[in-house]
């Protein structure tokens, strides 16, 4: 019966991580085919805008055209998530991890998608009432994903709940 649930967890982890990559994707292709080359399109008057940005570094444009690097970063990153959503015990509790694991690498792998196939990533959310930096679908995966882990590992896990974590040699 543990077999049967473990391996409906993990397919259905792989299959929520491929529909949010699609998003991730066709969003990126959409803002490449109707945005690139225009001036934008408001949506919130002043507030937000769709704006299309070739972004060939990380966050904030910093480290421009490290494209090998960032690779790296994300191969690393989705490769800890995966991890860790597969040793995750199957317990209830454990449900809002997976979902953070399943965030991350979708985020992480989407951007690195970009990377590998065109050379930069395509960036074009655009909250320009504050002026935040352009950014994109799997920025917020990421960045979602990093902020729920954080208030959970505050609020509902202790440390011990992870000894499941430790590598056994």
């Amino acid at each position: 019966m543990g077999n049967n649930k473990a391996n409906v967890v993990l397919v259905t982890g792989g299959i929520c991580t491929v529909l949010l990559l699609a998003v991730d994707q066709i969003s990126k292709f959409l803002a490449h085919r109707y945005l690139a080359g225009n001036s934008g399109i408001s949506l919130i008057q002043g507030a937000f805008e769709l704006f299309y940005l070739e972004n060939r570094g990380a966050a904030f444009g910093i480290l421009n055209n490290c494209q090998i690097l960032f690779v790296i970063i994300a191969l690393l990153i989705a490769a800890l998530a995966i991890y860790v959503y597969v040793r995750l015990p199957l317990d209830r509790v454990f449900y809002p991890l997976r979902f953070v694991c399943i965030l991350i690498t979708a985020g992480a792998v989407g951007n690195m998608i970009d990377r590998l196939a065109r050379g930069y990533v395509i960036d074009f959310l655009y909250f320009s009432l504050i002026d935040f930096p352009i950014f994109n679908i799997a920025d917020c995966y990421v960045c979602i994903g990093a902020g729920l882990a954080i208030v959970l590992l505050f609020t509902v896990y202790r440390s011990e709940e992870f000894d499941f974590l430790k590598f056994r040699g």
